[in-house]
């Protein structure tokens, strides 16, 4: 047998068997190279950031347009009570998140949720409906994020 094996094993066998292994490795080689996802562009990874500046307060006073006959009003204001332009959050949902609706009351149909923290402005208001005072908020950071929101879930805080 030792003879047969001797006979087998001729440098042309060995140099073959050497010449196909390094195909197969090359092959092995490219197809890993060629076929494996390309690494992600960390540029294309980065969000786009659109600054949204804080609303300027209405001019009052000389060069203001007002009306002349118009009930001047001084609202008594007690701290954190919402008022129409107020900053609000949402908050105490423990997570679930608050519902946002297309009108004042819990039949109105649910727009998207507000999660905690999401900071919106009150733009109408207040509404009451069901036990509950509404406020139409809007986020201030997207406008399509606007709806009905019950203020037992909000609370006023500074403008960022």
């Amino acid at each position: 047998m030792n003879e047969t094996l001797r006979a087998a094993l001729t440098p042309r066998v060995i140099f073959g068997s050497v010449a196909v292994a390094i195909i197969f490795l090359l092959l092995a080689f490219a197809w890993l190279h060629f076929s494996a996802p390309a690494a992600p562009n960390p540029a294309a990874l980065m969000a786009d950031v659109t600054l949204v500046p804080a609303p300027t307060a209405t001019p009052s006073g000389a060069g203001a347009m007002s009306d002349p006959y118009a009930p001047t009003v001084t609202p008594t204001l007690l701290p954190g009570q919402i008022t129409l332009g107020s900053y609000v959050q949402v908050v105490g949902t423990d997570g679930q998140g608050l519902r946002i609706r297309a009108a004042p009351g819990l039949e109105g149909e649910q727009q998207f949720m507000g999660f905690d923290s999401e900071v919106f402005i009150t733009q109408e208001g207040p509404r009451e409906a069901d036990g509950y005072t509404w406020w139409y908020v809007v986020s201030n950071y997207d406008d399509g994020r606007a709806g009905w929101a019950a203020s037992n879930f909000l609370e006023v805080i500074a403008a960022p």
